[in-house]
């Protein structure tokens, strides 16, 4: 009877001892699992743009948009032609698809200088929910070629190289609260030549260009934001012809499930990123050089 006890006795501390194993088993596969699945904030913004800048967002791997950006005239003449409704318009349709986790390409058309355009977007760092990364931080790049022929005046290019111009963006963002989320973007502009008014090549001036651009956003409903901007030339053009002006943009963001628009006023006139830098002459400082425009991205997930 005794040496029976003593042998169940041994049994149960048996597995008593191999419960406890199990559990630490468990517990640091838990704790392994915890480490290693990191939980990123989502909709810092809603979609690629805010107003006439990229936003820090990179869509979800195999996500297609679909993007029709229109600027109509400055509201100087207000009724006369209907606060620029009527006036001349500049429109851009562009397609871009994200292949893989993170990184978006895509391409587009500008009737802004028969312009055609390649660009790439590549989410670097990500904003954490856990706070042990505070930021998210984007690169985005655009190339873009004036197609003008001899056709058309307005342009008179010696060599093709002489079409090309380029934009490089580091794109920081926070997402501080469900609804308030802020973004600064420091960027650079190259033109491989530079058009005067009459068509020809300016000599003498100085084809990069230094600018950063402010951006917020703050969401007055679910589907409902207020979203702003100010764009600040950072480095003049010589002195050959007028500095660039900065940006002041006001609008609101409607989403759904699948569509972005946006509606807003502000007074750079062109679309293409690096020819707003460098070009714009618009004032922020007079309301009749400001001009409406609006954004429609339309979004599909395969």
């Amino acid at each position: 009877m005794k040496s029976f006890l003593i042998s169940c006795s041994k049994i149960s501390v048996f597995i008593f001892l191999f419960c406890l194993w199990q559990n630490a088993l468990n517990a640091q596969d838990s704790t392994a699992t915890k480490i290693v699945k990191k939980k990123y904030v989502k909709r810092t913004f809603e979609g690629n743009y805010i107003i006439d800048n990229q936003s820090v967002m990179v869509p979800q791997a195999k996500t297609l948009s679909f993007d029709i950006q229109h600027r109509f005239g400055t509201v100087q003449n207000s009724f006369h032609d209907f606060f620029g409704f009527f006036n001349i318009a500049t429109m851009r349709l562009a397609v871009e698809y994200t292949p893989v986790k993170n990184l978006q390409i895509g391409t587009g058309l500008s009737g802004d200088r028969n312009q055609v355009d390649f660009n790439l977007k590549y989410a670097i760092l990500r904003q954490t929910e856990d706070g042990s990364m505070p930021i998210s931080m984007t690169y985005f790049g655009d190339m873009a070629i004036d197609t003008r022929g001899s056709y058309d005046t307005t342009a008179m290019y010696i060599s093709f190289g002489q079409r090309f111009s380029y934009f490089h963006q580091i794109i920081i963002a926070r997402k501080f609260s469900e609804n308030f989320s802020l973004q600064i973007a420091p960027s650079w502009s190259h033109f491989n030549s530079i058009v005067g008014s009459d068509g020809n090549m300016v000599v003498g001036m100085r084809d990069n260009h230094f600018a950063v651009a402010f951006s917020g956003r703050y969401k007055i409903s679910p589907k409902t934001a207020i979203i702003a901007g100010y764009d600040m030339p950072l480095s003049n053009t010589n002195g050959i012809i007028p500095n660039p002006l900065p940006n002041l943009s006001l609008g609101f963001d409607f989403t759904t499930s699948g569509h972005d628009f946006q509606v807003f006023i502000g007074n750079y006139a062109h679309i293409l990123p690096q020819n707003n830098n460098y070009y714009n002459q618009n004032s922020d400082n007079m309301l009749s050089q400001f001009l409406i425009g609006f954004n429609i991205s339309r979004l599909w997930n395969f």
